[in-house]
């Protein structure tokens, strides 16, 4: 049978992605460490129990995923065009 999921584990960190997305006006990639940081908390919380749940996290299968990818992501460099004089 399913758990209900949990309204605290991992809410803490669920509202710092939320006031930083406000603060960096919604510009995801300035709160990557908030979001490493609910997706940490959501990983530990499936180590401890891999049957809980919580509403802030991602259901194990798709956190994997998301943290797949983000390993393979290069978040922090842009293309800078530069201008030829």
């Amino acid at each position: 049978m399913a758990r209900e999921p949990s309204p605290k584990v991992c809410h803490a960190e669920a509202c710092a992605i939320q006031d930083c997305l406000r603060r960096s006006n919604y510009n995801e990639r300035r709160c990557r460490a908030a979001i490493d940081a609910l997706y940490a908390c959501c990983q530990k919380m499936y180590e401890e129990d891999p049957d809980a749940r919580a509403i802030a996290c991602p259901q194990p299968e798709l956190l994997k995923l998301k943290l797949e990818q983000r390993a393979r992501e290069v978040v922090d460099a842009e293309l800078r065009r530069t201008r030829m004089a």
